[in-house]
C-alpha cells in the first residue's frame, strides 16, 4: 500500500476508496494526446483493470504531446507501446489492449464488463457512438476534446444527460490537431482533468463530476465550468453507423469528391456531392447512409434530407484513407 499512500491519506479516498479503484474496470478509447495522461494517471492511481483501444502506430509527430511514448516506440502500435510503459510503471495493473478503432459494430462488446468509459479519441463519430451506448447501459462517460489552445472535459451519461443533450449538433468545421495544430501541454491538461474526473466518479465523490463541463481557453488564460443536468435528450437523433451494419438495400451515398477519396465508401455506394443531393433521385422511404471523412458533411446533408421527408438516415465517418 506504500505505492498509494499519498492518496490513501486523503479522507475522501482511504483504504475503502483504494479498494474500490482496485476493483474498477475502465475502458479507454484512444492512446494519443489525451489518452497518454489518462492512462498514466489511472494506472498510477491503482485502477485494477484497463481495456485500451487504438488502431494507430506511434509517429515522430506524436511525441511533442503524447508523452507516454519515446523515439524507440516509433512504428509500433500505440497500444503495444503503452502496454510496455504502463506495466513497467505499475506491474500490478491488468491491461487488455486491442489494435482496433471503436465503432458502432463493436461498442457493445467492449462495454459488457466495464464500470466507466473514457473517450480520449477526439473524434466526433467515436464520441457520439460512445455516448449513445453509455446512455443505454447507464455507464458514466468522461469525454474530452482539445484543439490549438482550448479544450473541454465533461462527465456524461449514467446519472447525467448524454453528450448529445449538451451538443445536439456537430460543429460547422471538421478541424483536427493535424489541420489546426495543438499545444502539447494543453492536451496534457485536459487529459489529466479527464483522469481526475474518472477517479472522482469511481470514488463516488460529491459533488459528482457527472453533469459538469469544464472549458479551458489558454489564449486568454480563462477557465469556466457549468452544470448541464437540465439538458434534454434530443428526439430522433442522427446516429453513426459502421460498414458492417449497413443494410443490403440501403442507399449509400459517398459525399467525398473522387480527388479526396478514390475508393468509394462501399462497392455499392453512389458518389454524390452535397450540392447535388436534391436532384439525385433518392427515395425518401429507403434507408440512407451518408458518408464522409469526419461526419460533418454527412451530418449537414442528413439535416437537409430530413427536412425533405427522409427518416431512415445514418452517418458513416470513414476517416482518412490510407
Amino acid at each position: 500500500m506504500s505505492r498509494y499512500a499519498r492518496q490513501m491519506v486523503l479522507p475522501e479516498v482511504g483504504a475503502a476508496g483504494q479498494a474500490r479503484l482496485a476493483r474498477a474496470h475502465v475502458l479507454v478509447i484512444g492512446a494519443g494526446g489525451l489518452g497518454a495522461p489518462v492512462l498514466q494517471y489511472l494506472a498510477g492511481a491503482g485502477i485494477g483493470r484497463i481495456t485500451l483501444l487504438d488502431p494507430d502506430t506511434v509517429e515522430e509527430s506524436n511525441l511533442h504531446r503524447q508523452v507516454l511514448f519515446s523515439m524507440a516506440d516509433i512504428g509500433q502500435p500505440k497500444v503495444s507501446a503503452a502496454r510496455k510503459h504502463l506495466l513497467a510503471a505499475n506491474p500490478g495493473l491488468t491491461l487488455h489492449t486491442h489494435v482496433e478503432a471503436l465503432s458502432a459494430a463493436n461498442v457493445q462488446r467492449f462495454l459488457a464488463s466495464v464500470d466507466l468509459v473514457v473517450d480520449a479519441a477526439d473524434s466526433f463519430a467515436t464520441s457520439y457512438i460512445l455516448s449513445d451506448a453509455c446512455l443505454d447501459h447507464g455507464l458514466p462517460l468522461i469525454s474530452a476534446s482539445v484543439l490549438a489552445q482550448r479544450g473541454y472535459v465533461g462527465g456524461f451519461c449514467s446519472t447525467a444527460p448524454s453528450l448529445r443533450a449538451l451538443f445536439p449538433e456537430l460543429p460547422e468545421s471538421a478541424a483536427s490537431c493535424a489541420s489546426a495544430g495543438v499545444m502539447g501541454p494543453m492536451v496534457g491538461v485536459i487529459g489529466a482533468l479527464q483522469a481526475q474526473m474518472a477517479l472522482k466518479t469511481l470514488l463516488q465523490h460529491s459533488p459528482s463530476p457527472l453533469g459538469r463541463l469544464i472549458q479551458i481557453e489558454m489564449t486568454d488564460m480563462s477557465l469556466s465550468s457549468f452544470d448541464f443536468h437540465t439538458a434534454c435528450e434530443p428526439e430522433n437523433p442522427l446516429r453513426f453507423t459502421s460498414p458492417e451494419l449497413i443494410q443490403t438495400q440501403a442507399q449509400v451515398i459517398d459525399l467525398r469528391p473522387i480527388e479526396e477519396a478514390p475508393q468509394p465508401a462501399t462497392p455499392s455506394a453512389r458518389r454524390i456531392l452535397p450540392e447535388d443531393l436534391a436532384t439525385a433521385g433518392l427515395v425518401p422511404e429507403h434507408a440512407t447512409v451518408l458518408c464522409c471523412r469526419s461526419g460533418v458533411r454527412a451530418w449537414r446533408a442528413a439535416r437537409s434530407l430530413r427536412a425533405q421527408g427522409f427518416e431512415k438516415l445514418e452517418i458513416l465517418a470513414l476517416g482518412d484513407q490510407t
